[in-house]
């Protein structure tokens, strides 16, 4: 029941401002996501969309990323009011709605910048964070800082955090994606293999 609570929690604020066929999905996306797995990560297809979501449980770092449509990140950041720049930079990136939460007794605590994902060819590449998000939003006089995923952060028993983790790819890329963590002076790195972006439209309409 607290993962579903969760969840609506998180579409929620962008599901007030979206048409209703697109807060329709978001919510199916959210809800209809994978169900915790083993230390591995699993994959899921949407039954209803054919997007797909990713999850790996069993461990202190529950990570899940979830396939985000270009056209659904287009309507979020018009429904702000933001330049159409803005909008075509962001929907240009492969965009996944990323939930992270710390499932043990013990703080621990996790930085994007030290993540990266790896395309076929076994080029490792960084993820855009954050702060470099914003930044160069507040060099076009943009004060905006919602929606994107927290670029570092520091957990304690039961705590969770949400928001959008871009990949510079195009849709329907793969890739494999390694993350870490760190809990008590030591970092854990895992790696989630065969992710996709998500591709244009949804694959089952």
């Amino acid at each position: 029941m607290k993962s579903t609570k969760n969840r609506l929690r998180w579409s929620l604020p962008i599901c007030i401002e979206m048409p209703g066929n697109l807060c329709k999905l978001l919510g199916c996306l959210l809800l209809c996501s994978l169900p915790a797995g083993g230390s591995t990560a699993t994959q899921q297809a949407d039954p209803d969309t054919g997007l797909l979501s990713w999850k790996a449980a069993g461990q202190a770092f529950s990570i899940e990323l979830i396939q985000i449509l270009p056209d659904y990140v287009r309507a979020v950041y018009a429904a702000r009011g933001l330049s159409q720049r803005i909008i075509d930079d962001v929907s240009s990136y492969c965009v996944f709605g990323t939930i992270i939460r710390n499932t043990t007794a013990e703080p621990l605590s996790y930085r994007v910048a030290d993540w990266r994902y790896i395309t076929p060819d076994g080029v490792r590449h960084r993820l855009k964070t954050k702060s470099e998000w914003v930044q160069e939003w507040r060099d076009m006089g943009v004060a905006f800082r919602w929606s994107m995923l927290a670029e570092e952060q520091t957990f304690a028993e039961g705590d969770w955090v949400q928001g959008f983790t871009t990949v510079k790819l195009p849709p329907d890329s793969r890739f494999d994606l390694e993350y870490s963590w760190s809990q008590h002076g030591k970092q854990y790195t895992r790696i989630i293999e065969d992710m996709r972006c998500a591709p244009v439209n949804v694959p089952n309409q």
